[in-house]
């Protein structure tokens, strides 16, 4: 819209093609897009490859794009925020997420498409971790300082200010674990400047604060049923017993989301008593919108065999003991790890599933449920023959193996979840009550709050009231109580 002419209305920029998609900045007179629709001839439809087009703002010339930033292979642009003088990109480079600027003349005097490594970026030092980044709130078009919200599974989160100007950065604060981190580790020659404190912006004086003198954080690729390579990222104290320990494979696989990697202050209990948690990034997360792809509809059951896959390395590699390994997964990840545990009954030793969606193929059968129809496109349709086929073939509360030892289970549910019905669970828990062996000493609990909703109740207490229960539910079923006191739990 023009506003100086309020009354010529909105501007049309481009008709909606299903799966393409537009993310438009405005600068002096230009339209900047970041888009993964096809250019070729007329035609617009969507591509896995984002790229990076321009074009004049105004309504007669919208149709005019000229790409500016062309796709990369070993590169993949997830969002922009452009600013009076540079173009900040969020990236992500071999599946791990960073951020760029580049100098905004660099764009305005462009004559052909480049790569954004050709445009002499400034890539944002980063811990040495693997490390999940968040953009802060920048509002200010003038400001050349660009806040983010860095955090990795070994370094709890940290609020950062990159000048993109000076290309250096300041650590304005991070987050105090208590009995778990160094304070004596130094930010500035005086040795005296707490964590709370805005630090020195020269760039040799910083110095992420994390817990990898106690903690490992690795990523590695675990080769599934097809060949593909699916990143796997374990993290350990360094005084685990390699192959002996217990151990915790979380995942999700849907709705292209990644997996949240972040700090937990949580996960400090169970790594402490030489626990192993990993996150597997299975096909149908977040990250390349192929990769997404790759694990919806027809295609879901590689979602299921990435995460065998996953289970299989942590134990085949020496990583976690091979009757001590659980897997947890929340909303979508539970239809993930129930899935998984029909086909592969004896891969886990146990498992927590949170609100899960079990019954998937009779409520994507039920229009009338809230989340029925945006389901279609990332499950398929069952209504559709091909589609039903598919679903029902992994569908959790459909595909239980009669007399079959299943690992002990852990469902939580919410009496006013709008997103996965309550009696999803439930009917799941009481069919594997009545279904699978019954020789066997296997738990299978229910655990219903009769007051939340989809991510339950808030408030820290809760939290911390629902992660002890969770944790005193794995102690108990992989039997590792009687080795607490071989470690020092902080």
């Amino acid at each position: 819209m023009d506003t100086m002419n309020l009354n010529d209305g909105l501007w049309l920029v481009r008709v909606r093609v299903p799966g393409v998609q537009y993310f438009l900045e405005h600068h002096y007179g230009f339209f900047y897009i970041l888009t993964n629709a096809s250019m070729e001839e007329t035609t617009f439809t969507t591509t896995s490859e984002y790229k990076i087009i321009r074009c004049k703002a105004e309504k007669s010339k919208l149709d005019n794009w000229k790409v500016v930033i062309k796709p990369d292979k070993d590169m993949s642009c997830q969002d922009m925020d452009v600013f009076d003088g540079h173009l900040v990109l969020s990236v992500l480079k071999e599946g791990i997420p960073s951020f760029c600027s580049i100098d905004m003349h660099m764009l305005i005097d462009q004559e052909k498409p480049m790569q954004v490594q050709d445009l002499q970026p400034w890539v944002f030092p980063m811990p040495s971790g693997l490390c999940n980044i968040l953009s802060g709130s920048n509002l200010d078009f003038m400001s050349s300082i660009y806040r983010v919200v860095v955090s990795s599974p070994v370094m709890p989160d940290i609020v950062v200010d990159y000048d993109l100007r000076r290309r250096n950065f300041s650590i304005l604060d991070q987050e105090e674990v208590l009995g778990s981190i160094s304070t004596s580790k130094e930010h500035s020659p005086s040795n005296k400047t707490s964590n709370k404190q805005h630090l020195c912006t020269r760039k040799d004086l910083q110095e992420w604060n994390d817990l990898i003198e106690e903690f490992s954080c690795e990523r590695m690729d675990v080769v599934s049923h097809d060949g593909t390579r699916v990143p796997l990222t374990i993290v350990y104290s360094r005084q685990a017993r390699m192959g002996k320990a217990p151990g915790i494979l979380h995942g999700y696989g849907a709705y292209g989301e990644v997996l949240d990697k972040s700090f937990c202050s949580n996960n400090i209990s169970l790594l402490a008593r030489g626990w192993i948690i990993a996150y597997a990034d299975v096909r149908g997360g977040g990250g390349d919108p192929a990769w997404h792809k790759a694990g919806t509809g027809l295609c879901k059951l590689n979602s299921f065999y990435d995460f065998a896959a996953c289970a299989k390395f942590l134990i085949n590699e020496g990583y976690v003991h091979k009757n001590q390994l659980a897997a947890m997964g929340c909303s979508a990840g539970g239809l993930l790890v129930g899935a998984t545990i029909n086909m592969f009954p004896d891969l886990f030793s146990a498992a927590i599933l949170k609100v899960p969606f079990l019954d998937i193929c009779n409520t994507l059968l039920d229009p009338s449920l809230p989340l029925t129809n945006l389901d279609y496109d990332e499950f398929g349709d069952p209504r559709l023959e091909k589609d039903f086929k598919t679903i029902h073939s992994y569908s959790p509360y459909d595909n239980i193996h009669a007399n079959i030892c299943y690992p002990s289970v852990m469902v939580t549910s919410s009496f006013h979840d709008s997103r996965v019905g309550v009696w999803e669970a439930a009917k799941w828990v009481a069919r594997v009550r009545e279904t699978t062996c019954h020789n066997c000493s296997r738990l299978v609990i229910l655990k219903t709050n009769m007051s939340g909703g989809h991510f339950a109740e808030g408030g820290r207490n809760s939290q911390c009231e629902d992660a002890a229960y969770e944790y005193a539910f794995l102690m108990k079923t992989i039997g590792w109580l009687d080795e607490e006191k071989n470690y020092k739990v902080f």
